[in-house]
């Protein structure tokens, strides 16, 4: 009868100790950002607040993807929009985080010059200041962009600046090009005619929602509350575009037409982590290795495919 009692016990806490293991935490923190507007969508139309009333949510807004997994990684937010890419960067280099959620697929950067520029392709820039911020995908598409006419980091000047002060600089002359990000680009075009030197959507990477390894093991319901919130902003976004882009400019305080024509780049097709991703990061990937960016002998393919768990995003989206 003891025995039992204490196997009793034993089980009573083991029931306790799953369902607190998987307990929505008491409070909440995610990132926001102008470059992920779905999470505008999720903040301004407080879902999250709606579906988990007895969930403290808290919002810090972000800058870039670099900030954004600096927050993640410091415990500053549970959830952060980055670029795809960028979250292989902090995979590879020794953060354990998860990719969860694709948000969307943006062509977000690109490689900016003022309106009267000289330059006039990728190999103009050989010797030239660019602006670029480190650990990003505008940062990240600029390596490969120059690595299509054989040119790499050496062989330019690299000014390592937030995406704001990065515009500022091409503005005021004190560089020659800019990795821009949207929609501080989109203003770029609209508001000063800067012009576009390069283009190539396939160097973009997705945009992506993603947690640490440790809270997929903590808090499974709390990601899966989150991804269905995303799910419902996303499918919002692209049933309201014109209220979306009402939403980015009054956010983000630039133009109308400045968020109609980033927006008018940004695909919101995707939801669920899949091979299509694994691929195309994959293929982006071997920059990383080219250019020093993680330690030697990292198989980035492995990090990659480690990077996704998709099986949150299934669950929720199939039902």
């Amino acid at each position: 009868m003891k025995n039992f009692k204490l196997l009793s016990t034993s089980l009573l806490l083991g029931l306790i100790g799953s369902y607190a293991h998987a307990a929505i935490p008491n409070t909440l923190k995610l990132d926001y950002a102008y470059y992920a507007p779905t999470s505008l969508v999720v903040k301004e139309q407080k879902l999250l607040e709606k579906a988990l009333p007895k969930t403290e949510i808290k919002w810090v807004f972000s800058q870039g993807s670099n900030r954004s997994l600096e927050y993640l990684n410091s415990g500053s937010v549970d959830f952060a929009s980055t670029a795809g890419l960028a979250a292989v960067l902090s995979r590879a280099n020794g953060s354990p985080i998860n990719t969860v959620y694709i948000q969307s697929q943006p062509e977000w950067t690109a490689l900016v010059v003022a309106k009267n520029s000289q330059i006039k392709s990728l190999k103009d820039l050989k010797g030239k200041k660019i602006a670029a911020t480190k650990g990003t995908d505008p940062f990240l598409f600029t390596l490969q962009a120059l690595d299509t006419v054989g040119l790499n980091k050496r062989d330019v000047q690299l000014v390592h600046l937030q995406h704001p002060d990065g515009k500022t600089a091409l503005e005021r002359g004190q560089v020659d090009a800019w990795a821009g990000l949207d929609p501080l680009m989109a203003s770029a075009q609209v508001q000063s005619g800067a012009k576009l030197l390069y283009r190539n959507i396939g160097f973009n990477s997705y945009s992506v929602l993603s947690v640490k390894e440790s809270f997929t093991q903590q808090s499974p319901e709390a990601i899966e509350a989150v991804i269905k919130a995303y799910e419902q902003a996303r499918k919002w976004a692209k049933a309201n575009p014109e209220k979306l882009a009402e939403l980015l400019a009054r956010e983000s305080k630039l133009p109308l037409n400045v968020a109609k024509l980033q927006l008018s780049r940004t695909n919101f097709d995707q939801n669920i982590p899949s091979a299509k991703q694994i691929a195309a990061l994959q293929k982006s990937g071997g920059i990383l290795n080219e250019e020093d960016l993680v330690r030697k002998g990292t198989n980035v393919n492995q990090v990659v495919t480690q990077l996704f768990k998709p099986q949150y995003a299934q669950k929720v989206v199939s039902k």
